[in-house]
C-alpha cells in the first residue's frame, strides 16, 4: 500500500506519497496555520484528501510532529505550542477516519537518514533539526531510540555547553528554562542574535545570503552560530559518540557548517586537544541530510507503513 508521510512543522506542513521502494510519487507543501490547532487539523486533512486522490484510495499515514505524545495521548514539549495538551493522534484519526502513526519529527529524520540516507550503515546516528526549533533523534543500528519519557534526543532543551558570559545570552525559552541550545542555534535564535549585535530584522536565510556576499556583520553572526553549534555537538559526541551526525531543517542548507563546525568541535571533545593540538582526530562525521528537507517526511511515511496505519 502507498505510504503517506506528513511532516508537521512550525512554519510548513509537507506531505509526500512514497512507493514501496521509497520513490516519491507525489508531494505537496502548505503553510502551517500559526497558533491555530483546529486550522492545523483541517490543513492536514486537506493534504490527506489530495494524497488519497492521487493514490486512488486508502494510504498508510505517518505523521512527524514537534514534541511527543504523553502517556495520556496529549502532546507535550512542542515548540508549536498550540499542539501542547491536545490529543493530536486521536483527533487526526477521528478527522481522517483511519489509524495514524505519530512520531517526533527529529526521530523521523533519524529513521530516514539511518535507513537509506547519510547515516545508512552507521551504528549510531544523531540527527539534528536546525529550523524553527532545535531537536534531535537518535538511531541505533537503524532503530529509533525514544526512551520511557519520549525524550531521547531532546538536545535542544539542555543548556549550551561552555557558554561564554556576555557572548552567549541566556534567553528565556518557551519550555520554561533559560539558555537552552534551541534559543541560540535555531533559525529564530540566529536572527535574534544578529539583531542583538548588529540591529535590523534579517531572517536566517538573509543573514546567510549576506555573508555569502561579503557582509561582515552577517559573517560575524554566522561565526558565533558555528561556535555555538560546535560546542553543542561536542557535548553530544562526549555523551553518545555517534559515527554520523546528520543535520536537517532550514539551517542545514548553510554549507559552511560542514567545514567550520568540525574544525572547531575538537576543542571541546574529551581528550581531543584541550591541552593543545588534537591528540587524535574526531572521527564523527557531520553531514547534511541526504534527502534534504524531505527526509523527515520520508521517515514519517516509513513509520506509518511499518505500523500499518
Amino acid at each position: 500500500m502507498t505510504a503517506l508521510g506528513i511532516d508537521l512543522g512550525g512554519t510548513k506542513i509537507e506531505a509526500a506519497l512514497l512507493a514501496d521502494g521509497g520513490h516519491t510519487l507525489w508531494k505537496q507543501r502548505a503553510a502551517t496555520p500559526p497558533g491555530d490547532y483546529g486550522a492545523t487539523l483541517r490543513k492536514v486533512a486537506e493534504l490527506v484528501a489530495a494524497a488519497r486522490a492521487v493514490a486512488g484510495g486508502r494510504v498508510t499515514i505517518g505523521i512527524g510532529t514537534p514534541g511527543t505524545a504523553a502517556t495520556d495521548g496529549r502532546m507535550k514539549n512542542c515548540n508549536s505550542t498550540c499542539l501542547n495538551g491536545r490529543p493530536l493522534q486521536a483527533d487526526l484519526q477521528a478527522a481522517l477516519g483511519q489509524p495514524v502513526a505519530l512520531l517526533n519529527d527529529a526521530n523521523c529524520l533519524a529513521l530516514s537518514e539511518a535507513t537509506d540516507g547519510a547515516g545508512a550503515g552507521a551504528g549510531v546516528v544523531f540527527a539534528a533539526i536546525l529550523g524553527t526549533g532545535t531537536g534531535a533523534g537518535i538511531a541505533v543500528r537503524g532503530h529509533v531510540l525514544t526512551g520511557p519519557n519520549g525524550l531521547a534526543g531532546e538536545w535542544g532543551h539542555n543548556p549550551l555547553p561552555w557558554a561564554k558570559s556576555g557572548t552567549d545570552p541566556a534567553w528565556a525559552c518557551y519550555c520554561g528554562q533559560r539558555g537552552c541550545i534551541e534559543t541560540l542555534i535555531s533559525g529564530p535564535g540566529l536572527a535574534r542574535d544578529h539583531a542583538r549585535r548588529h540591529g535590523g530584522t534579517l531572517d536566517a536565510a538573509a543573514i546567510a545570503a549576506g555573508a555569502a556576499q561579503g557582509d561582515e556583520a552577517c559573517s560575524d553572526t554566522l561565526a558565533r552560530h558555528a561556535s555555538r553549534l560546535a560546542r553543542a555537538l561536542a557535548g553530544v559526541i562526549n555523551l553518545l559518540d555517534p559515527e554520523v551526525i546528520v543535520l536537517g531543517g532550514g539551517l542545514s542548507n548553510m554549507p559552511h557548517l560542514y567545514t567550520d563546525v568540525p574544525a572547531l568541535w575538537g576543542r571541546w571533545v574529551f581528550a581531543a586537544g584541550a591541552q593543545g593540538p588534537a591528540a587524535a582526530p574526531v572521527r564523527t562525521r557531520l553531514l547534511p541530510a541526504l534527502h534534504g528537507d524531505a527526509s523527515g517526511v520520508r521517515g514519517a511515511a516509513w513509520v506509518g507503513r511499518s505500523a500499518g496505519a
